[in-house]
């Protein structure tokens, strides 16, 4: 109790407090009480409200492919199969990887010279020219979308093949013994008892998938023009390059709220359909 006051409840006061300021850190200067101002300047900014949107968009793209692509591959590496733990560390290798490093690796592959526009344009021949992907809001966003999937479809998929493990296989084999498919046990008995980590990946998910940040700030750190800023990069830019402490913690203190609500409205509806299931 006392780590977790130290660490999580003061630090979420304190930046609280901060919100309410135009707080200042350098030694001798005063912090203006502002009261609400930040929060109302954040609702009348309209840079917050495009990340707010390039988050949730970014979260609505990334969660959905992660979560069935990552139960797909579970499915197939729960099988008995040659090389199965091989191919279970390859899925994975991703996951902890660099983020720094791999946002590097997709920034130079969707480069106006990189290997995506090579491949289109020399190899498959689908574009006559280099396509800017990083120099457009949405298909910047959807390079990012992409890294996003890519490096969390492995931890999807440990968690679902973790949850595979403990499906009972009398279930799966009377389903099959009384003349059931392979997608009507699936249905049936394989979904029903891994429906708790399926609720679990899917709030992770979405708690990630707003706190998208260090893809887009080696990317393209909120550009162009401010154009994929989403509310981690805004909040970071606000506060460490503009100065604007205060101002930056309220946007934090919105991102909580947002994620929080979101949390709880998830796991009451899939409180909902496990207890319906019962």
């Amino acid at each position: 109790m006392i780590l977790f006051l130290a660490a999580i409840i003061y630090p979420m006061m304190q930046a609280f407090q901060m919100s309410l300021y135009d707080w200042k850190v350098l030694k001798g200067l005063s912090s203006e009480f502002l009261g609400f101002d930040n929060y109302r300047r954040a609702f009348d900014d309209p840079i917050f409200w495009r990340a707010l949107v390039n988050s949730g968009v970014y979260m609505a793209i990334t969660v959905p492919i992660q979560v069935v692509l990552g139960l797909l591959v579970a499915i197939l590496l729960n099988r008995k199969a040659p090389a199965r733990a091989l191919f279970r560390v390859l899925f994975y290798l991703p996951v902890v990887t660099s983020w720094v490093v791999v946002s590097l690796m997709f920034k130079y592959l969707f480069a106006d010279n990189g290997v995506i526009n090579w491949a289109l344009r020399d190899v498959t021949g689908l574009t006559d020219g280099n396509i800017s992907w990083l120099g457009d809001r949405w298909t910047a966003m959807a390079a990012i979308s992409v890294l996003g999937i890519w490096k969390g479809v492995g931890w999807s998929m440990m968690i679902f093949l973790a949850a595979l493990q403990g499906v009972p296989r009398d279930l799966e084999e009377s389903a099959a013994v009384d003349g059931a498919g392979a997608l009507a046990r699936f249905r049936a008995v394989t979904l029903p008892a891994i429906f708790p980590a399926l609720a679990f990946v899917v709030v992770m998910l979405v708690i990630g998938g707003f706190n998208v940040f260090t893809s887009v700030l080696v990317m393209t750190d909120g550009g162009p023009a401010q154009q994929t800023q989403v509310l981690l990069t805004y909040m970071y830019q606000l506060a460490f390059a503009d100065g604007e402490y205060g101002y930056g913690a309220a946007m934090a203190v919105l991102l909580t709220i947002a994620v929080f609500i979101i949390s709880i409205l998830q796991l009451r509806a899939f409180r909902g359909r496990m207890g319906s299931a019962t």
